[in-house]
């Protein structure tokens, strides 16, 4: 299969699964685990394809974790940079690539990576779930290079995208 069929198929199959009223944003704007589980899954696929074992997670938008999955010979540190990953997105609204850049010496957030008891991330592999232009989650990726993360988080944020905008 190639990949923009694949890119398809997956999208098509997250919408699917946010068709339900158990999966989808509650009018709160909540992660639901249906819809965190199918955007993991969504994810770890392209992860496959591209030779990535990696931890994903997903974050609500209080930055807590509603559901990770460490896929098969994922180192053990990626488990919490996947999850201090998610949490940044959904506690400062940005990726975390975006992060990196305003983070460097001299930049507005130099330091902010040592708040929060350490769970600020600065490098890339993070963004955040967005839903009627708020953000109600993080996704963060780890287990590749920085930019294997990044491509991996930004897909699922591809994904999540396409399908909350078939389901409005």
């Amino acid at each position: 299969m190639e990949d923009r069929e694949l890119t398809r198929f997956i999208s098509r199959a997250v919408a699917e699964a946010l068709q339900g009223s158990a999966v989808r944003p509650r009018k709160e704007g909540e992660v639901t685990l249906s819809m965190a589980v199918k955007l993991i899954e969504g994810v770890e696929e392209e992860a496959k394809r591209m030779g990535v074992n990696a931890v994903v997670a997903v974050a609500n938008k209080g930055g807590r974790p509603v559901a990770v999955h460490c896929m098969d010979e994922s180192f053990i540190a990626s488990y919490d940079i996947a999850l201090n990953k998610a949490y940044t997105c959904a506690a400062l609204k940005m990726p975390t690539k975006r992060l990196k850049e305003l983070s460097q010496p001299g930049g507005e957030l130099y330091g902010i990576q040592h708040t929060n008891q350490g769970q600020i991330v600065i490098f890339g592999g993070g963004v955040p779930i967005t839903y009627e232009g708020k953000v109600i989650g993080g996704l963060g990726v780890s287990g590749g290079s920085e930019a294997q993360d990044t491509a991996l988080a930004e897909y699922g944020e591809k994904l999540i995208k396409e399908a909350l905008d078939l389901w409005q």
